[in-house]
Parts: C-alpha cells; sequence; structure tokens
C-alpha cells in the first residue's frame, strides 16, 4: 500500500493554507503574518520580562532602525525591513546555531517564503543586495540592544556575537515588551502606515 504524502502545507486563521514547499502571494495575508509573528518568541523565550519578546515587536524596532539609517531611502525599503522576518510567522524563529546546524534546506523554505511574501505586498521577490544589508545592519543592531537589555548577555559578548556599525543610532529607542495582541496591532498598524506612504507616494 503506498504511503500518504507527508502535508507540506499550514492553514492560516484567515483560512489561507501555505504550501511550505510552494508557497504563493495569493495565500498570504497580513493579518496573519502579524498573528504568528505576535506570537514567535524571540531567544527562544529566554528573556526577562513578563511577555516573551516577539518577532513582530522585534521587527518593528528592524524598521524604526532601518529608517534612522536611511531617512531618504525609498518608503518601499522601510515595508522590506518590516517584513524581514515575515517567514517565520509560520516556520518559527529558530536561533543561528540551530539554522548553521539544519543546513541549506531550512534557508531555501524561508527564501521561498519570503520571495512570496515580497510578491503579495509589491516588493521584488529578490530585495536589492544594498538594502538587504542594511537591513541586516539594523537586525544587528537590534539583536545587540535585545541582547544587553533583555537576554542576559554582557556588553561585551553582545559586541563579538553581534559585530555592527552604527549602533548609536538606536540610542533613543527601546525595547517594548507587552501582550501579543498588542504588539499584533502595532505591527499592523505600522504595515498599514507605511502602505499608506507608498500609495501616497
Amino acid at each position: 500500500m503506498a504511503s500518504q504524502p507527508k502535508r507540506a502545507w499550514q492553514r492560516m486563521l484567515s483560512g489561507r493554507r501555505l504550501d511550505l514547499l510552494d508557497p504563493t502571494p495569493v495565500d498570504i495575508e497580513i493579518e496573519d503574518i502579524a498573528h504568528g509573528l505576535a506570537f514567535v518568541a524571540r531567544w527562544n523565550g529566554q528573556t526577562r520580562g513578563d511577555w516573551a519578546y516577539n518577532v513582530a515587536e522585534h521587527s518593528i524596532l528592524v524598521e524604526e532602525i532601518f529608517t534612522l539609517l536611511n531617512p531618504d531611502g525609498a518608503i518601499r525599503w522601510r515595508l522590506a525591513a518590516l517584513l524581514h522576518d515575515s517567514p517565520e510567522y509560520v516556520i518559527g524563529d529558530m536561533i543561528s546555531p540551530v539554522k548553521s546546524a539544519l543546513g541549506s534546506e531550512y534557508g531555501e523554505m524561508e527564501a521561498r517564503i519570503a520571495a512570496a511574501v515580497h510578491r503579495r505586498f509589491g516588493l521584488p521577490a529578490q530585495i536589492p543586495v544594498a538594502i538587504k544589508r542594511s537591513i541586516k545592519q539594523a537586525d544587528r543592531i537590534s539583536a545587540r540592544m535585545e541582547a544587553i537589555q533583555i537576554a542576559g548577555f554582557s556588553p561585551e559578548e553582545a559586541r563579538k556575537l553581534f559585530p555592527t556599525i552604527g549602533g548609536d543610532i538606536a540610542a533613543g529607542l527601546t525595547i517594548r515588551l507587552r501582550p501579543p495582541a498588542e504588539a499584533r496591532a502595532a505591527f499592523l498598524q505600522r504595515f498599514n502606515d507605511i502602505i499608506r506612504g507608498m500609495d501616497g507616494g
């Protein structure tokens, strides 16, 4: 008797069915992304406070830092920064050591989902290299802030693990810890603000 093929899709709260091996833009909704990211803990939940620091909150912070680094940049790249971890709404947030151990398959799945998300919201499937580098810089600045402020790393340890330049640009920003429902609403609000700006520009 032939074995049943393994399920490779995830049912979303919107009713969409996202195929992880062949994701398409039509099956992606921003509400699903916001909800999923708001319930995915950064640092595997090993952070101080009464609420896990979630990926939605991290994404908002990365977009803020990216905007500070690129004050005259096109607004659509702010959307790319906000969505930089969007695949994690369905595959979760794996810490770097685990990603390294899994090899290329995880990265390839992540890239396929990211490309579908980008196309869904009017971005190129592949973000330009210079923009990706700037988003990565913002991501590292955010990671260093998180490591020191809420994840128990010493400043020296964080500097070695998350080397970056321009960290001082985020001096006025803070790490927010709040319930997932509030983080979800804040993520959606930021998304809608950016979309309105894109439509207006």
